[in-house]
């Protein structure tokens, strides 16, 4: 088993530290002192393309907006499921993050970010929300741990009633939002209702594995 390995660091637009680290028998992402994402626990991220991908199934040209590209494992799930003439915008912030996914994390999501589908972004996901083109049938929001727990502090815009407006208009007729969460929010299940969407909260095995371990929380968001 691996000591702790620093493979990889970068610096936040506010000032804090990005690492990637080897640990044991896997990866850790952090922001600060703060875990972001662990190749150990991710049952949750693959599971949640599952869930949130029905609607770009049915679609005749499918086009997914995936926020977030951690260690690829939601983008992989995705790639996994979708047709082969989808498309699929990742929009990373950190180019870090993007960097490590190209290198030691290659293997973890099988090259995801080489797959012909994929559009990469390497902005704020914000912006593409702003100008969605021809709209999403899925956005697939992984930025955070959760609606109170920011990797930046302009991830709060996601959760206000301006972000869930844009999320909101983004998506295409029939489409689907989904919010990955660290822990339940009852506040921001409130949050997503008062924007118009028909809101259902699952709960996901942390790990991919076995049922032990932790619990992620997933919202799931129809336009009403």
């Amino acid at each position: 088993m691996r000591a702790r390995e620093l493979l990889g660091s970068s610096t936040t637009p506010d000032g804090r530290s990005v690492t990637l680290h080897a640990e044991g028998a896997g990866y850790v992402i952090r922001i600060g002192n703060q875990v972001l994402m662990t190749s150990r626990s991710r049952g949750s991220e693959q599971a949640m393309a599952a869930a949130s991908l029905e609607p770009a199934l049915h679609a005749a040209r499918p086009r997914v907006l995936v926020g977030g590209l951690g260690m690829g494992f939601t983008l992989r799930a995705a790639l996994d499921l979708l047709p082969p003439h989808a498309e699929v915008v990742l929009a990373e912030i950190f180019a870090c993050v993007v960097e490590w996914n190209r290198g030691p994390l290659l293997s973890l999501s099988a090259a995801a970010l080489s797959d012909a589908r994929v559009r990469l972004e390497i902005a704020d996901v914000q912006r593409v929300v702003a100008a969605p083109g021809s709209g999403f049938d899925a956005i697939l929001l992984d930025v955070d741990n959760g609606p109170e727990a920011f990797t930046t502090d302009t991830n709060a815009w996601f959760y206000s009633p301006a972000g869930l407006a844009a999320l909101h208009a983004a998506l295409r007729p029939g489409g689907l939002l989904a919010v990955w969460s660290a822990a339940a929010s009852r506040s921001f299940e409130k949050a997503l209702a008062r924007a118009r969407f028909a809101v259902e909260v699952r709960t996901l095995s942390a790990r991919h594995d076995s049922r032990r371990g932790g619990r992620h929380t997933l919202f799931l968001g129809r336009p009403g």
